[in-house]
């Protein structure tokens, strides 16, 4: 059976993103987030995602609709099959005199899916220092071993809890941002809401709260919660604690429960995007990554 076509590639990589990024001047890049299907391949796009992944924003948003679906399914589908292309192409695009001084936020959802991918953004940054980078992370090892030895100086960045690495912060060390069920409970907390511009995340005090969406069903789950104590518990539960880099690392490699997109990692080689019917079940995304 022949191989469907590749799907063509985003003439634009960046766009202004929902309305609160956009308000605020900030552009973005957006994978599908939590997983994707690729050709029949699933490519883990949040390898570290944790408790964040029941309480995605976007499984009640837009972003479910089918025209959004396919556009960021293209951008995952060119980093997969074309990396060096989709590299030069973002380099290219941020050349552009209104990227000068203009903020990219790197995943609206999704994350640094691998360490290559991650080192050509790296490049991507090096390339345009007259343009600032910021991102949500929950990849602290990739981050650790890539990113906080040499960081570029046109880039920020904050980990955030809700993920399965949690327990590798120190929020006297790191600059971290958590999911609070409510405005007032940062305050509370003394903790820095960055709910007036979601620049705050990284320019801002920190450590870093940010009010929970207003989703009833993803409130309910939430149960008053951070994402961080919840986050604990479910690593308590599974029987995940604090512990070495060797037990750790083993422990990640025994298979646990969840989606089945969750489990599979993510993989640069050549994958094709099968056309999508508007009654398939949507991707979801998750703001902050």
């Amino acid at each position: 059976m022949p191989a469907p076509p590749p799907t063509p590639r985003p003439t634009r990589l960046l766009s202004r993103g929902n309305r609160r990024l956009a308000d605020a001047g900030v552009y973005t890049w957006t994978l599908p987030a939590l997983s994707a299907r690729l050709n029949g391949v699933t490519i883990r796009t949040c390898e570290s995602a944790g408790i964040c992944a029941h309480v995605c924003y976007a499984l009640a948003g837009t972003y479910r609709f089918a025209n959004v679906r396919r556009r960021h399914l293209a951008n995952l589908a060119y980093v997969i099959e074309d990396l060096p292309g989709w590299e030069h192409a973002m380099t290219t695009e941020l050349a552009a005199a209104r990227f000068t001084g203009a903020w990219v936020r790197i995943h609206d959802a999704g994350d640094f899916l691998s360490d290559a991918y991650t080192r050509a953004w790296l490049r991507v940054m090096r390339a345009t220092p007259r343009t600032n980078f910021y991102c949500y992370t929950k990849e602290i090892r990739r981050f650790r071993r890539l990113v906080e030895p040499s960081p570029p100086e046109n880039f920020l960045f904050v980990y955030s809890f809700g993920g399965r690495d949690d327990q590798l912060l120190d929020d006297r060390r790191d600059r971290v941002a958590d999911v609070f069920p409510t405005r007032a409970a940062i305050d509370a907390a003394g903790w820095h809401s960055q709910e007036d511009s979601d620049l705050l995340a990284v320019l801002g005090p920190a450590p870093v709260g940010i009010p929970a969406n207003k989703i009833a069903q993803f409130l309910t789950r939430l149960e008053g919660r951070t994402f961080r104590q919840w986050q604990a518990e479910d690593d308590a539960r599974r029987g995940r604690r604090p512990c070495s880099e060797r037990v750790n690392d083993t422990l990640r490699r025994q298979p646990r429960r969840g989606p089945a997109g969750l489990i599979r990692a993510a993989s640069h080689r050549p994958v094709d995007v099968a056309p999508l019917a508007d009654s398939e079940t949507p991707i979801a995304e998750t703001r902050p990554s």
